[in-house]
C-alpha cells in the first residue's frame, strides 16, 4: 500500500474495507504480467464482497499467468473526503496502486441506482467520464451484469459491455487487448476487433435518432458492427470455471459465507422477472459438481456456512439427492446448508425432511400478489392453497416464522388484489394456530415485504406503464390499514427511487446527460435512502429538458422500438409480446419441465436446454 493512502486510513470509520490482505486475496508481481484488470464494485466493500459474480470473475483473470485482476469497492463518504482532500486517485486493494494505471477497469452493475457510483469512482480515479474523451487505449471501460440487459443511459461513459455470461468472453477481451499493447494499436483499432466477440457490445458503434413524439426512430450500426448483439452462453456448467477458493473478509459482509451456484436460468416464467427471462436457457450443474466445489470452498476459506445459489433451489432436478449427498457431510462438520429462493409449489415432504436436519432459520416464500387473479396475470402459478399448506408443513415442523414476499403496483392491480396481500397473511396465522401440533405457548410472526413492481426489459411487462408514485403510497396505507394482527409486520420500498429506477431500466442515450448532471450536483449512493437525493435528480431532468414520467408512465406499443431491441438475450420478442397478451387475458403458461413454450432462449447454446430433458 502506499504511503499517501496509509496514511488516510485513521480518519475512515472502517480503515478494514481499504487495506486487502485478506486470506485467499491474490498478489501478484506487477512487472510479470501483461493485463493488469481493476474489478470494481460500484457500492461499499461490504455489498460488493457478498457478489458471486465479482468472486467468479477474480478468481478466472488471476489464474491467468499474464493477468492480475484487483478488488475496488466505492469508497463511503469518508474516504472518499479524504481521497479529494488529499488529491489521492482511487485505489486497488491488492496492490494499493491507482486503477488509472490499469489496462481494464470493468464494473459489475447489478442496480440502475448504483450508476452515479460508477461515475464517482471514475471521477476519483482522474479519468474522464465520458469514453470519447479517454482516447488512448487504456484503460479500457467495461461493465457487465444484469443492468446491461440495456445499457443505453450510461453510453457515453462505457467502452465495452459485456452482455451475458462473462467467464469465456472476459478472456477473449484480455487476449485480444494484450496482443492490441505489444502492436501499439489504437483503441479505435481494439474496438473495431472486440466489436466481433460474442457478447460483446461497443455503444460507440450505434448511432441514436428520435421519432416527433419522443420515441426512439432508429439506433443503426456503424464501422461494420453486428445489427444484432447476442449475448455470452456457458454450455456446460459442470466444466466452466468455479473458484476453489474465495477472498475472505476481515470484517463482517452482508453474505458471510461459502456460495455454490447449482444452475444458470429458471423454468417458472414469472412475467415480472427478469432474471428468469435474461439467465435462460436453464444449465444445471450435477450433484456431484456441487458437491466437489462446495467441499472445495469450506476447505478453502473456514466458513461454516454454505448457500446454494440460483433463482429457485428447489427446482434443481435431483434435488433431494443433492441435499442427501450435501447433508452427509455438513452435519458431521457443523456446517450450516442454507436454501434461499424456495417455492411454495415444490415444498416437499422430503424436501422438509431433509432441512430439519440442518439448523434452523426462518422460512421465505414469495406469493407475490395477493389474489388468484393477479398471480395468474403474473403467471406465478401458485395457489393459495399451495401457500397454506406450505406453511403448514412448516409449522408442523416446528418452524414458527415466515417471511411472504410480494410486489406492489403490477399491472392490472386493483385495491381488491392489495387487500389479498393482508388476507392471505391472517390466513397464514390462522394457519399456525390452528395447528394441532403447534408447541403450546408458542407464536408466529409473519413478515410481509412489499417491493414496488418496476416494469424491465426482456421480459413481457417491459410494455407496462409503471405505477405513479401516488397510487404506490395510497396502496402501501391501504395495506397497512388492511392488516388485521399485530403478527404480521410490513415493510415496503421508498416510492422515489422506484421512480429513478423504472426511468434507468427503460431509457435510452438522452438519458446520459440527465446522469452527468446529476452526478454533478451530488448524486451518488441512490440506492441508499440516507444519500438519495430526489430534488437533484428532478432538477437535472429539469435541466435537460427531459420528462421522467415519458419513461415510467407511458404504455408502449408492440411496434415500437425498444432501447434494447438490437440485443439478444435469446427470449424472442415474439413470445414476449404472446406473454403480455395472456397476461392480459389472466391466462397463465406451464413451466418449463410441463411443456415447453417455446422462448427460443435454447438457440444461443446450439439448442441446449436442461429444463427439456
Amino acid at each position: 500500500m502506499k504511503k499517501e493512502v496509509e496514511k488516510l486510513l485513521q480518519f475512515v470509520q472502517k480503515p478494514a474495507r481499504y487495506i486487502g490482505g485478506e486470506l485467499n486475496a491474490v498478489v501478484k508481481n506487477k512487472d510479470a504480467v501483461d493485463i493488469r484488470y481493476a474489478f470494481c464494485f460500484p457500492d461499499t466493500y461490504e455489498i460488493g464482497m457478498s457478489h458471486l459474480g465479482m468472486k467468479i470473475l477474480y478468481g478466472l483473470v488471476n489464474e491467468r499467468d499474464d493477468a492480475w485482476c484487483e478488488r475496488v469497492f466505492a469508497p463511503d463518504t469518508d474516504m472518499e473526503e479524504q481521497l479529494r482532500k488529499n488529491d489521492v486517485p482511487l485505489f486497488a486493494l491488492e496492490s494499493g496502486d491507482y486503477i488509472n494505471e490499469f489496462d481494464i477497469i470493468g464494473f459489475t452493475l447489478q442496480y440502475e441506482l448504483c450508476y452515479t457510483n460508477m461515475l464517482n469512482m471514475l471521477n476519483l480515479a482522474h479519468l474522464p467520464l465520458k469514453s470519447c474523451d479517454r482516447e488512448q487505449l487504456t484503460p479500457i471501460v467495461c461493465v457487465g451484469g444484469p443492468c446491461c440487459c440495456n445499457p443505453e443511459p450510461i453510453a457515453d461513459f462505457v467502452d465495452i459491455v459485456f452482455l451475458g455470461e462473462g467467464e469465456e468472453s472476459t478472456n477473449q477481451v484480455l487476449d485480444l487487448l494484450k496482443e492490441c499493447k505489444k502492436q501499439g494499436k489504437s483503441k479505435k483499432e481494439f474496438l473495431l476487433i472486440a466489436k466481433d466477440i460474442t457478447g460483446v457490445y461497443v455503444p460507440c458503434f450505434y448511432e441514436d435518432t428520435y421519432n416527433d413524439d419522443g420515441t426512439l426512430k432508429s439506433l443503426p450500426p456503424t464501422n461494420n458492427a453486428p445489427a444484432t448483439v447476442k449475448k455470452a452462453v456457458i454450455s456446460d456448467m459442470n466444466r466452466v470455471y468455479y473458484p476453489k477458493s474465495f477472498v475472505v473478509p476481515y470484517i463482517n459482509i452482508v453474505h458471510d459465507r461459502a456460495v455454490e451456484e447449482i444452475f444458470r436460468g429458471c423454468i417458472r416464467g414469472c412475467r415480472f422477472c427478469q432474471a428468469g427471462f435474461i439467465y435462460r436457457p436453464i444449465r444445471e450443474k450435477s450433484v456431484e459438481t456441487i458437491n466437489e466445489q462446495c467441499k472445495a470452498l469450506i476447505e478453502s476459506t473456514g466458513y461454516d456456512e454454505i448457500s446454494l445459489c440460483s433463482l429457485s433451489t428447489s427446482d434443481h432436478s435431483d434435488v433431494n439427492k443433492m441435499l442427501t449427498t450435501l447433508i452427509d457431510w455438513t452435519v458431521k462438520e457443523n456446517i450450516n446448508l442454507s436454501l434461499p429462493s424456495l417455492r411454495v409449489d415444490n415444498f416437499s415432504d422430503e424436501l422438509v425432511e431433509q432441512l430439519n436436519k440442518v439448523r434452523r432459520s426462518g422460512l421465505t416464500f414469495a406469493p407475490e400478489a395477493g389474489t388468484q387473479r393477479l398471480r395468474d396475470v403474473i403467471n406465478k402459478n401458485v395457489t393459495e392453497q399451495e401457500v397454506i399448506n406450505t406453511c403448514n408443513k412448516a409449522f408442523n415442523n416446528g418452524w414458527t416464522s415466515v417471511k411472504l414476499y410480494f410486489m406492489m403496483g403490477l399491472p392490472t392491480e386493483t385495491m381488491e388484489d392489495i387487500e389479498g396481500i393482508a388476507k392471505l397473511a391472517m390466513e397464514v396465522v390462522h394457519a399456525f394456530y390452528n395447528n394441532p401440533q403447534r408447541q403450546k405457548g408458542t407464536g408466529v410472526q409473519v413478515s410481509v415485504s412489499c417491493a414496488s413492481f418496476i416494469p424491465k426489459p426482456f421480459t413481457p411487462f417491459q410494455w407496462e406503464p409503471e405505477d405513479s408514485m401516488e397510487s404506490l403510497k395510497e396502496k402501501q396505507k391501504h395495506l397497512l390499514e388492511s392488516v388485521p394482527s399485530k403478527k404480521i409486520k410490513v415493510s415496503y420500498h421508498d416510492t422515489p427511487t422506484s421512480l429513478l429506477e423504472g426511468v434507468l431500466a427503460r431509457g435510452d442515450r438522452r438519458l446520459g446527460k440527465v446522469l452527468l448532471r446529476a452526478y454533478e450536483l451530488g448524486c451518488k449512493f441512490d440506492s441508499w435512502d440516507d444519500k438519495f437525493n430526489f430534488d437533484a435528480w428532478m432538477q437535472a431532468f429539469n435541466e435537460n429538458g427531459i420528462d421522467p414520467y415519458f419513461y415510467t408512465h407511458r404504455k408502449r406499443d408492440f411496434s415500437e422500438l425498444l432501447p434494447w431491441d438490437h440485443l439478444d438475450f435469446g427470449v424472442s420478442r415474439k413470445f414476449l409480446e404472446n406473454e403480455n397478451k395472456k397476461a392480459h387475458r389472466n391466462e397463465t403458461t406451464p413451466h418449463c419441465r410441463i411443456k415447453c413454450s417455446g422462448c427460443g432462449a435454447n438457440k444461443l447454446n446450439g439448442g441446449k436446454c436442461d429444463a427439456r430433458n
